[in-house]
């Protein structure tokens, strides 16, 4: 399949997002959408002051914002696991085995039915060997 032309003005807004990986971090934060940044990047230009505070912290807050991530990561899910009750948990277990084994029962009652009616009374093998 052939791909589709990139416009020349789409395919330098990647380049200049590419050079300012911060900006990237925003809008997954949610502080921007990307199309509020396309408009900025083409109506402002590359080389306006509002991505200076993209180019200074990208040095050297990027390795520090991983080991955060990572950090606030953890203690989420710390924070998470302090805060569920057992009991709580233990009872939808609980729930959901017994709703497995009402499957599984179903299936089996279906299953059995479905190759009873097809052998028409035979023997529960599906192949029926006589003696000569």
């Amino acid at each position: 399949m052939a791909s589709k032309k990139i416009h020349p003005s789409v395919q330098q807004f990647k380049d200049f997002v590419k050079k300012h990986p911060q900006i990237i971090q925003e809008v997954r934060k949610g502080n921007k959408d990307w199309q509020e940044v396309f408009e900025d990047w083409y109506l402002l230009g590359e080389n306006d002051v509002i991505w200076q505070q993209y180019k200074a912290e990208q040095s050297n807050e990027t390795e520090e914002s991983e080991a955060t991530s990572k950090a606030d990561f953890m203690s989420q899910i710390l924070t998470a696991v302090k805060k569920m009750d057992m009991n709580t948990v233990n009872h939808h277990l609980t729930n959901m085995s017994s709703t497995i084994s009402t499957l599984q029962g179903l299936f089996d009652q279906f299953g059995s039915k479905g190759s009873g009616q097809s052998s028409s009374g035979s023997s529960q093998h599906p192949f029926s060997f006589r003696k000569d």
